[in-house]
């Protein structure tokens, strides 16, 4: 709706950027608060994992834009990075080893940190789709539906523009808050470490899967043409791997304690 938040002389600020900034501080801040307290994780430590992150999340979600057009990609690589966006799962699943390396390489316990880069994910994802909705991009498609909204700004990258779309992105955004209160919730009574964060992979799963039956970006990628998108496929498969560790931790149920 608003792609550009304003003007500082020739220098512009553009919404979505400012929000995924917005978000990567608050969930910093979250990561830094919630280790010291749990598994007394050091300024330092959270800082030099919120950078890792950064650039895992930036390489995995660009070098995932190739399977939205293998063929392109490969014959223009350079157009890889000068086109604007990432997938979300693709810097999703380039940060969990990176985090699984980082913890067990400074002794923080994996499982119990992963329940707290779960909360960190939902604030970084959520604040990065209200982005998404004011850049225009991750469109849902044409609708006659009382949700529907018009885009009308030539910048944004919405299309068609001044038809009425389902906002997918905030479809995505209210449901990505959803989750991270639920997860909160579950937080407080949880069975095992590990708990939280294979909940959120199954519950974001499911929901992105049918999200996605609203987009109206089909330049994303399907696996079989308006029947099952590529981000679909990574769904089911990131909620049945979640699913196979959620029996198999809640079998053992141990409470990591930093010693």
């Amino acid at each position: 709706m608003h792609p550009v938040l304003f003007h500082l002389g020739s220098f512009t600020i553009y919404t979505y950027g400012f929000l995924i900034a917005l978000g990567a501080l608050l969930g910093g801040l979250y990561m830094w608060r919630q280790g010291k307290k749990r598994y007394n994780m050091t300024f330092d430590q959270a800082n030099t994992l919120f950078l890792l992150l950064i650039v895992a999340g930036v390489v995995g979600g660009k070098v995932f834009l190739i399977f939205e057009n293998p063929s392109f990609y490969f014959s223009q690589p350079r157009e890889l990075f000068s086109k604007n966006g990432f997938v979300f799962y693709g810097s999703l699943l380039t940060a969990i080893p990176v985090m699984l390396w980082y913890f067990k390489k400074n002794n923080l316990p994996v499982a119990g940190m992963l329940d707290v880069m779960a909360a960190v994910t939902c604030i970084v994802h959520g604040f990065g789709r209200i982005g998404c909705f004011n850049a225009g991009c991750c469109y849902g498609k044409p609708t006659e539906s009382f949700l529907g909204v018009v885009f009308t700004d030539p910048v944004c990258q919405a299309n068609p523009l001044n038809v009425p779309l389902h906002p997918t992105q905030l479809y995505e955004a209210i449901t990505i808050f959803i989750i991270l209160i639920t997860l909160l919730i579950v937080e407080r009574n949880k069975k095992f470490d590990g708990q939280v964060f294979l909940i959120y992979l199954i519950l974001y799963a499911v929901a992105r899967s049918v999200i996605e039956i609203f987009r109206g970006d089909i330049e994303r990628g399907f696996l079989i043409k308006d029947f099952l998108s590529n981000s679909q496929l990574i769904s089911l498969l990131v909620a049945l791997v979640a699913i196979y560790f959620y029996i198999r931790l809640n079998k053992k149920r141990p409470i990591e304690v930093k010693k």
